[in-house]
């Protein structure tokens, strides 16, 4: 299945999907910046971009926090990599990743934790949905070896 296009403001600049074909994409959708899941997810990306960027990869974070808290967020944990802001939503709908929550039992709408691998052709290869955080960037490794 051929991933969804998209165009939004980043932590350097706009980051549009197409323009980094050519490489497999890891591309996360995490709640919020500076929460304990969130933090603990983003190092283990930044600590694994060695072994990411030998698989021709790059990471790329997504939440629906602003270009400034991301920027607060990636200098605070030394971030190697984009965050993106999708303020609109939009990008969040078209992934599917924005949909009703539960917590002590109060519901409400927002980001269900989803990494989708996307190869180097554009294809989505492999989603994980309501992620765990322990051992979750080991996993994306392991399919990412596969895909050489």
């Amino acid at each position: 299945m051929k991933a969804p296009n998209f165009k939004l403001p980043s932590t350097s600049g706009t980051f549009q999907l197409s323009d980094s074909l050519g490489k497999n994409i890891i591309l996360y959708f995490y709640p919020k910046d500076n929460t304990k899941g969130c933090s603990i997810e983003a190092n283990d990306f930044n600590n694994s971009l060695k072994f990411i960027k030998k698989y021709n990869s790059i990471v790329v974070g997504v939440s629906k926090d602003s270009i400034e808290s991301h920027k607060k967020f990636k200098k605070k944990n030394n971030l190697r990599f984009d965050l993106l802001s999708d303020e609109k939503i939009t990008v969040l709908k078209k992934y599917k990743v924005w949909g009703l929550k539960k917590f002590l039992g109060k519901e409400y709408y927002g980001i269900i934790r989803t990494t989708v691998l996307i190869n180097t052709k554009g294809n989505i290869v492999k989603i994980w949905s309501n992620v765990k955080v322990k051992d979750h960037v080991k996993n994306v490794i392991n399919e990412l070896s596969s895909l050489i």
